[in-house]
């Protein structure tokens, strides 16, 4: 059935919606089967988004007609589809009126991802307008936070040097303590692996006293703060409470150095919203374990990466994983950074949409994969800023030196190129980032060519 007339409207302006902010706007890339047409499609695609059906029926009313998600612009040799879904549509709490992730995935990305008469569809951006904004909850906590308890300026407080706990499976609670001081005596922020919980061989209730324990003497040690991203992912929210309420207790007084990391795209909006709701002091740790299913660039079908990030600040995360672009082991491209950008600033430009956050908390980039001190140079050059948290597990339990001299590794990289310096010359008088070369002679070979003549190092690694 044809529903073109009914959920298509291409005389609306894109500037006029924004400017009524009445709409959410949403864009797709979108092909359609062999023997459908495009507009076609696309009305379908809108009608299965909102109030239709693939058939007539007698329910509709006048009021029904006026909520219909309409398909605005189209272009077919691009494969671009632009829907505007009316306020009206999306899901509201009945607790506090706010408004829901869960309900805008399910309209955007619902029923029409499987139509018989869709090739593929998947989303490339999405315009909130400020009415809508305002019922997300966006982040309690942000890098300012962790900024402020490792002492450093609430502005531009610069480079998190951390890892992950590695082999992210297969360590008894003694031994994944011991990683995590050992990494503590230089570097910052400790993240607990994605799959890593309340394993048999590693009972959750043992290993946080000792890693509570292993952060105080870190601390007494070195001088310094640091910081413990601890996992409560769990299918169920009381489950997360209580694991979330254990930790804080073991933590102590040292409790607000503690992060909560929460598998969102595994467990979904409710995991994220139950952290969110029942730990607003602690900053939330969004990891994003799985989600190359829908969003890789292979994939025709979900979301982007970039849609992702977006999604997680409405959420409330204050941190996200973003990948490396295109400097680490994970897939990705240098021009990834817009996700970085349209997270942690007020107002940033995306693929299709212009976003103004209205003051909302930034989520921090998080960066992962396959990062050691000899990628960080030109990742920041590319970035453009050091603002963000690494978990470098290889690159800092891969160093020859151990986990405390990878962590200093990754922080004289920062200095490297906060400095302009020539990574080569930098490395002469910086011994930890010297030794990263020895550590990652492949990294090293592509990255730096000819590097033992230009070290001086003639022998093995040591």
């Amino acid at each position: 059935m044809d529903q073109s007339n009914r959920y298509t409207n291409l005389n609306l302006n894109e500037k006029e919606l924004i400017d009524d902010g009445n709409h959410i706007l949403v864009a797709y890339i979108m092909k359609p089967k062999d023997g459908y047409g495009y507009l076609e499609t696309a009305a379908h695609f809108s009608a299965e988004s909102s109030t239709g059906t693939n058939v007539e029926i007698c329910t509709t009313d006048d009021f029904t007609l006026g909520v219909d998600a309409l398909v605005y612009e189209v272009d077919e040799e691009k494969e671009l589809m632009k829907i505007a879904y009316p306020n009206e549509l999306f899901d509201r709490n009945i607790t506090d009126q706010k408004t829901m992730v869960a309900s805008f995935l399910t309209l955007t990305i619902g029923n029409n991802q499987g139509m018989g008469d869709v090739e593929y569809a998947k989303m490339i951006d999405f315009y909130i307008p400020p009415s809508m904004l305002s019922l997300y909850d966006g982040p309690s906590m942000g890098i300012a936070d962790l900024w402020k308890i490792l002492g450093r300026p609430s502005e531009n407080g610069g480079f998190i040097a951390g890892t992950i706990i590695k082999p992210k499976l297969g360590l008894r609670p003694e031994p994944f303590a011991k990683a995590a001081y050992e990494f503590w005596l230089g570097g910052d922020f400790i993240k607990n692996d994605e799959p890593q919980g309340n394993q048999i061989f590693s009972p959750l209730k043992e290993v946080i006293p000792l890693v509570a324990d292993a952060l105080k003497r870190a601390q007494d040690d070195t001088g310094d703060a640091k910081l413990f991203s601890a996992n409560i992912t769990a299918d169920d929210p009381f489950e997360m409470i209580a694991r979330g309420e254990f930790i804080l207790n073991a933590f102590g007084e040292y409790s607000s150095h503690v992060a909560f990391l929460v598998d969102g795209y595994v467990a979904g909006p409710t995991a994220v919203t139950t952290a969110r709701r029942q730990f607003p002091n602690q900053y939330l740790h969004y990891h994003r374990a799985g989600h190359g299913a829908v969003t890789s660039p292979q994939t025709q079908r979900g979301y982007t990466s970039f849609v992702l990030a977006k999604l997680s600040r409405l959420m409330g995360a204050s941190g996200i994983h973003v990948g490396t672009m295109s400097y680490g082991k994970m897939e990705g491209e240098s021009g990834d950074k817009n996700a970085a950008f349209m997270i942690e600033q007020d107002r940033a430009e995306g693929p299709i949409y212009y976003q103004e956050w209205n003051g909302m908390k930034p989520t921090t980039p998080i960066i992962s994969g396959g990062m050691n001190a000899l990628r960080l140079p030109g990742f920041f050059e590319n970035l453009g800023h050091g603002n963000i948290i690494l978990t470098a597990g290889g690159g800092s339990y891969g160093h020859v030196d151990g986990p405390a001299a990878g962590a200093r590794s990754l922080r004289q990289a920062y200095e490297c190129w906060v400095s302009g310096s020539n990574p080569i010359t930098f490395a002469k008088d910086h011994y930890e980032f010297l030794r990263a070369f020895e550590s990652f002679p492949h990294d090293a070979d592509d990255l730096f060519p000819g590097w033992k003549q230009h070290l001086g190092i003639t022998e093995g690694i040591k």
